[in-house]
């Protein structure tokens, strides 16, 4: 107990309905602290979201529960990746309720994180906070985390993007057809095109990690299809624009936009990548400005993007910053050492 405060263990792929609606309550709380202007999240999609973690993710999950337990007043989850790849990582993730913070809690519930890398034998413990809730950032630091990596979460207003500038980019793009084609992809990867879409999708290591310990992540097509019976799950939906090289049929470049039909006004702008061996030929502009005119003639309800840029990423930088994307919060990405926590707790 913590001043009458219980912490539970609980499974969230299996969880009581009770607890999947306190713990959706207490995330769109949370959110709305990190995104103001956002609608809520509905229980549904929060319980097929957890309901549907890839299997080959270990996740431990705990909730601190108020007096009478009726209400969730902070969480905590620690996630292990059961992969070949980044062994020495535990992912974690800590909430607490603006006015229960400062009792103690995320340190209990640190303890229970910490306990569970040094049993997984995950020397570093990584996590994320925003620039929107700075208690966060106190927190990192005051455990001794180091920042590996920032990036900004950059937004364009739909009525505000520059219509001119989209169609000089899609004259451009045009140019290259001769050498190169675009393939658009509504929802999940056809299953033919499957192996070569993860082969390709290995360009996004080439992302800046900036000061992240972290190796490069092997893509298989199990995975994809992993992360694609989730996004269906939770009623997402994907556009995905690939560029291939018509001489070869080899993928070359590709971006996606994600949403989901009850939030259908925010687009989440996720990967965007060409080849090294194929930038400054124009393509980035070119998928750019080809699944944003898609957006302008088919997502009538859709009135913002929101996209991620390390802030070392100067080409997507400068693509994004022309198309007037501007930052609306920055996302810190934390590491520390598994001991160095541990010894903190003992302090």
């Amino acid at each position: 107990m913590i001043h009458s405060f219980q912490i539970q263990l609980y499974d969230p792929r299996h969880a009581a309905q009770h607890e999947y609606a306190a713990a959706n309550r207490l995330n769109n709380r949370m959110r709305a602290e990190r995104e103001p202007d956002d609608p809520p999240i509905t229980l549904e999609e929060d319980i097929q979201r957890w309901r549907n973690i890839p299997p080959f993710v270990d996740v431990k999950a705990w909730g601190v529960w108020n007096a009478d337990q009726s209400e969730l007043i902070a969480n905590a989850s620690v996630a292990v990746l059961r992969l070949q790849e980044n062994q020495h990582i535990a992912d974690f993730g800590i909430e607490v309720l603006p006015k229960y913070r400062c009792r103690g809690i995320a340190r209990r519930l640190l303890a229970l994180c910490a306990e569970v890398a040094r049993l997984e034998n995950r020397r570093l413990m990584i996590s994320g906070t925003s620039s929107n809730v700075p208690a966060g950032e106190a927190f990192m630091r005051r455990i001794g985390g180091e920042l590996g990596l920032s990036m900004h979460t950059n937004q364009v207003n739909i009525a505000a993007l520059d219509r001119d500038l989209i169609q000089r980019w899609l004259a451009l793009g045009e140019q290259n057809t001769s050498e190169f084609a675009l393939e658009f992809v509504d929802g999940i990867y056809p299953e033919s095109e499957l192996e070569p879409i993860a082969d390709f999708l290995q360009v996004m290591n080439q992302q800046p990690r900036e000061n992240m310990d972290m190796e490069d992540w092997h893509i298989t097509p199990e995975h994809l299809r992993e992360f694609e019976r989730e996004m269906v799950a939770r009623g997402q939906r994907r556009w995905t624009l690939f560029v291939g090289e018509r001489a070869t049929g080899k993928l070359v470049g590709y971006s996606e936009v994600v949403w989901h039909p009850t939030r259908a006004e925010i687009l989440e702008q996720g990967g965007t990548g060409v080849s090294e061996a194929y930038r400054n030929k124009g393509l980035g502009r070119w998928l750019k400005a080809a699944m944003l005119d898609k957006v302008l003639r088919e997502l009538p309800d859709a009135k913002r993007v929101r996209t991620g840029n390390a802030f070392s990423n100067a080409p997507m930088l400068k693509i994004n910053n022309e198309l007037g994307f501007r930052p609306y919060q920055t996302r810190y990405h934390w590491q520390v050492e598994t001991q160095k926590v541990l010894g903190y707790l003992q302090a």
